[in-house]
């Protein structure tokens, strides 16, 4: 099954207040929804989605999902499917949110290995 943008955005409100009150400090632009599908410019097209991105920039910070980059990894997964990687990525990106405020970066050089060994099977 495949959700439509707006059935997400229920389920990612819903996912969004299962996380604590504290996670949203200095977010203040919260949760966002793209309808675009996001392809990481470093793969092949197709090969490596973006599913969310936590972002600071002039606009302030804010964490963004893509809900087109679910639908290509997720077509045909059922609703539990969509609601678990939901959550895994709003998580990913609190984490991203909790430890730039702190003043970290283990997340980030995690993402950066992941990334640097997935390349390393397309060469």
């Amino acid at each position: 099954m495949t959700p439509t943008y707006e059935q997400m955005g229920d389920w990612l409100e819903e996912i969004a207040q299962e996380f604590p009150e504290a996670f949203y400090q200095e977010l203040d632009g919260g949760i966002q929804l793209e309808r675009k599908a996001l392809s990481d410019p470093e793969f092949p097209p197709g090969e490596m989605y973006i599913m969310g991105e936590y972002v600071h920039d002039m606009l302030g910070r804010y964490i963004l999902l893509y809900y087109g980059s679910f639908a290509a990894l997720l077509q045909g997964e059922d609703e539990e499917a969509w609601k678990d990687e939901i959550f895994a990525t709003v998580a990913h990106e609190f984490t991203h949110h909790m430890e730039e405020t702190a003043g970290l970066h283990a997340l980030d050089d995690k993402d950066l290995e992941f990334l640097r060994q997935a390349l390393e099977e397309y060469e």
